[in-house]
């Protein structure tokens, strides 16, 4: 019988990280966490209560309240009956409402805080801890799961990104425009790449897929076949 693997997918936004982890997970019958959810969903939180104030453009957080917060959040990913893993804040589906620009606007500055990335890092790595979990995210392979079994960097031309980013914009019903979702992009990748704590980047092991000229059947299969040369699966 084949171990269980972790497997870890890190790279920049709307590269379709998240489409190729579902995939993936479905695949290998494996659960999938999307580390990035977590931190949209306490951004989430953050923003029902109050706790961010951005106007006149001068951003205000309260960032003792927010870290609190995750002491009392209960964040789970469920498996729908389309066997599609979804982002539950205490009870509640809010797969959807955490991909609204207001959250896309917001995530960045949250999950920079050290001490609301070393909480929600330690509840991935609770989450992974028997194995058998697609994990995506910008950190996995560096930070979350540094021993994985498979690592894998996804990126992508940005003008490639940005078309991505409004289509799934559109699909949710909201009215974003093209050079909205590019110039929300070019902040994510900024914010991602810099911050001082677990910024974005490819580590030694990871294997780089640049699936700019890809679709996400092609992407598939190039990871399945990487799984059967590595004997991971058969």
């Amino acid at each position: 019988m084949i171990k269980k693997l972790i497997i870890s997918i890190d790279g920049h936004s709307s590269t379709g990280k998240s489409t190729l982890a579902k995939m993936l997970a479905e695949y290998l019958g494996y659960k999938h966490i999307n580390t990035g959810s977590m931190y949209r969903a306490v951004t989430l939180y953050a923003i029902r209560n109050n706790w961010i104030d951005n106007s006149d453009n001068n951003l205000v957080v309260n960032e003792e309240k927010v870290i609190k917060s995750i002491d009392y959040l209960t964040l789970n990913f469920l498996c729908n009956d389309d066997k599609i893993y979804k982002m539950y804040m205490n009870g509640e589906d809010v797969d959807n409402e955490i991909k609204t620009p207001d959250v896309s606007q917001y995530v960045s500055q949250i999950s920079a805080y050290p001490a609301v990335r070393k909480k929600i890092v330690s509840l991935q790595q609770k989450m992974g801890e028997l194995k058998g979990v697609v994990v995506e995210g910008r950190d996995i392979g560096s930070v979350v799961f540094p021993n994985a079994e498979l690592k894998l960097f996804v990126t992508a031309s940005i003008m490639v990104r940005a078309k991505r980013r409004h289509a799934e914009m559109l699909r949710l019903g909201l009215n974003i425009t093209f050079e909205e979702g590019l110039e929300n992009l070019k902040m994510r990748d900024f914010s991602d790449s810099r911050r001082k704590h677990s910024p974005l980047i490819q580590v030694k092991d990871a294997i780089l897929i640049d699936n700019t000229l890809l679709d996400i059947n092609e992407q598939f299969h190039l990871v399945i076949s990487v799984l059967k040369k590595k004997k991971h699966i058969s």
